[in-house]
């Protein structure tokens, strides 16, 4: 998909939602497109992908369809896009899929196959204790997982860095910081209502 794609998909999810016409909360994505698409590159079709509450962007880079994402996001379940057979998992809950990743990757150690797994969290998830002691496990064991940080500078409306102070450096995390000045967090103002 390209830059252009991703952004069309999410404008016309806007447009459903500024009409009311999708039931649940829907959070949008944009302003971090070429940084997703690069790191996509390296995913496999094999590979397991797991994501949160803002996941569009990703199950349409995984390759889960157009058509049965829209039809999962317009039936209210948004933040919780779930499709084993492109090996895809989304949860709305902070940190949730940190440490079902962690096992997945393990599984596949064990297994000794050549899948990996990638998990996207965004940068206040990166500051919970659950996510160092995933990525110290992972590191531990050396894990066929990679951490990715979605960082855009936000927990909710805090700004991350001046509330939860360092953040983690480690080998088995990609760390890239974007804008998304387009959709804030669902709820936070007028002009972007909860749905």
């Amino acid at each position: 998909m390209t830059k252009e794609e991703l952004i069309a998909f999410e404008t016309g999810i806007a447009g459903q939602c500024f009409k009311k016409k999708i039931p649940g909360p829907v959070h949008l994505s944009y302003g971090n497109e070429e940084k997703l698409i690069k790191i996509f590159k390296k995913i496999n079709r094999e590979d397991w992908v797991f994501s949160n509450h803002r996941s569009h962007y990703h199950a349409l880079l995984k390759g889960v369809p157009k058509s049965w994402l829209k039809k999962e996001i317009t039936s209210g379940r948004s933040i919780t896009i779930n499709n084993p057979d492109y090996k895809f998992y989304a949860s709305a809950i902070m940190g949730d899929t940190v440490s079902i990743a962690t096992g997945v990757a393990m599984g596949l150690k064990r297994k000794s196959v050549r899948e990996q797994v990638w998990c996207f969290v965004g940068d206040m998830c990166a500051e919970m204790g659950a996510f160092d002691e995933a990525v110290k496990f992972a590191e531990r064991n050396d894990l066929p997982i990679t951490f990715v940080v979605e960082d855009n500078g936000l927990s909710t409306l805090t700004p991350t860095q001046k509330v939860w102070g360092l953040y983690p450096r480690k080998n088995k995390v990609i760390r890239y910081k974007y804008k998304n000045n387009r959709y804030p967090h669902s709820g936070v103002n007028k002009k972007y209502p909860v749905f």
